[in-house]
């Protein structure tokens, strides 16, 4: 008789949700803005390949943690079993505000992929106007529909959720190598030239460096999401030690992807052309370079693409952040009633939320895009900055702590803990290269209030529930539980 083999998520599916969250839909409709903010695109493809820097030893900490802390929570699970329960829900929290921006954010941009296929989206008079951008009432109506739709599949299970994924991601993949050999059958060195020129309006750097450098600090937003991989890892079949490299795997690939894309496109017309496009400006690249039918298979293979990628990221943080909240709930950070699942073992009211708040989307409009985007950066960077401060604390707290992957040397998450203390505060300080802005500062004060009125409104649940009951709760799927504080 043969053992039954555990059925769940492979390696593949865990590369899959990562890599698929991580690229999404930004490398159709924000290459050309990436080089309008960088002054071209090499300083915006020297940008991303300086991001894996700053990546690497972040992607690094979460190999060595998702395995030896394998429980839904990630952020949430590293930081309490480091720090307690304070700096777990401050880095949970965090991101949890970083993975539910990018939700309506998707929502949002399918109106825009979409109505490029289907004008009909956005004829006539728009319903309203918000920050500068009208609305539609087509508009809300698709947006809200694809919602449910996500939502549905989400509520279905993991198993769906990652089968969609896994779909889409080929797609995508097959769509961008296409991308990337027709712009270098058209690739003319000269359009790369000027190789760095500063663009009025976008950004106030001077130089090369400082180019590449503004796009490096909008990264941790695009580079983001090889984060939903440690929220699925309790219905990890085989060994979790691959689960953990699959981060590195996803977030190396994906910041390689966006670095020749740039080089790519940058040189298959003059990049100053290029970038006052239209979004998506990857898809009318090729109408333009290769008029008649092959411009137009080329200009639909790109769009398909587009979408193949805005849903990955969409399914991937709709499967991921009810698994991240449900972490914080399981803890008590948050109400516990929240780490309530179906029988699938999806958490109901995460879920909801998450379905709600995608539906709102297409009703604030594309004005929001860049405030969320800079919101969810910072965000990010104060979850990654306690989960490597997390690490480094558990090597000497923990030192016999399972770890079926650990980094080489604690200089590597050391190094990441520098880049994300200087990073951090600069996105918060008014005329800085990467201040997040008014309304970005606002939603960042917003998300802090709002969780700390979950966190009073448990504290008397947590006063009554002993703390190795919550601890417990949180780490439910391990057994070498140990209590925090």
């Amino acid at each position: 008789m043969t053992k039954e083999k555990k059925q769940g998520l492979s390696a593949f599916d865990f590369f899959a949700i990562g890599f698929g969250a991580i690229i999404g839909v930004g490398w159709a409709v924000s290459i050309n803005s990436w080089m309008a903010n960088a002054g071209g695109p090499i300083p915006a493809a020297v940008g991303y390949l300086l991001s894996l820097l700053f990546m690497i030893p972040i992607a690094l900490a979460y190999a060595e943690m998702t395995p030896a802390l394998p429980v839904a929570g990630g952020a949430v699970a590293f930081a309490y079993r480091a720090f307690g329960r304070k700096m777990a829900f401050l880095s949970g929290w965090a991101a949890v505000g970083a993975f539910i921006t990018i939700i309506p954010w998707e929502a949002i941009y399918i109106n825009k992929i979409l109505s490029v296929l289907f004008p009909a989206i956005t004829a006539g008079e728009p319903a309203y106007t918000l920050l500068n951008t009208p609305i539609y009432t087509t508009g809300i109506m698709v947006g809200v529909l694809m919602s449910l739709v996500i939502v549905f599949i989400n509520w279905v299970g993991i198993q769906s959720a990652a089968l969609l994924q896994k779909i889409m991601v080929i797609i995508l993949l097959a769509s961008g190598i296409l991308t990337i050999i027709a712009a270098f059958i058209s690739y003319d060195s000269q359009h790369l030239q000027p190789i760095y020129e500063h663009q009025a309006d976008h950004g106030s750097h001077s130089n090369f460096m400082l180019g590449a450098i503004s796009v490096f600090a909008l990264s941790p937003f695009f580079l983001a999401g090889f984060e939903t991989i440690p929220q699925g890892i309790e219905d990890a079949a085989g060994d979790v030690k691959q689960v953990g490299k699959t981060v590195v795997l996803a977030v190396g690939a994906a910041t390689i992807f966006y670095a020749i894309l740039l080089f790519s496109i940058g040189g298959a017309m003059p990049w100053k052309e290029f970038f006052v496009l239209e979004p998506p400006a990857a898809s009318h690249l090729f109408q333009v370079i290769y008029p008649g039918t092959i411009g137009d298979i080329l200009w639909i293979s790109t769009l398909v693409g587009a979408l193949a990628g805005l849903i990955t990221t969409w399914n991937g943080f709709m499967l991921a952040t009810p698994l991240l909240m449900m972490g914080l709930a399981r803890a008590y950070l948050i109400p516990h009633s929240w780490s309530k699942t179906n029988k699938a073992g999806v958490p109901i009211i995460p879920l909801i939320i998450c379905g709600a708040l995608s539906a709102l989307g297409p009703v604030l409009g594309t004005g929001i895009i860049d405030p969320f985007t800079m919101f969810s950066a910072a965000a990010f960077v104060l979850s990654w900055f306690i989960t490597m401060l997390s690490l480094v604390k558990l090597r000497t707290k923990e030192p016999e702590l399972h770890r079926p992957y650990k980094v080489p040397t604690l200089a590597i998450p050391i190094f990441g803990i520098i880049i994300c203390a200087v990073i951090l505060p600069l996105y918060l300080i008014p005329k800085s290269p990467v201040y997040i802005g008014t309304i970005g500062v606002a939603l960042w004060a917003g998300w802090m209030f709002v969780g700390l009125i979950l966190y009073w409104i448990t504290m008397g649940t947590r006063k009554r529930v002993p703390e190795a009951e919550q601890v417990a709760s949180l780490y439910r799927s391990m057994s070498n539980v140990a209590t925090t504080e």
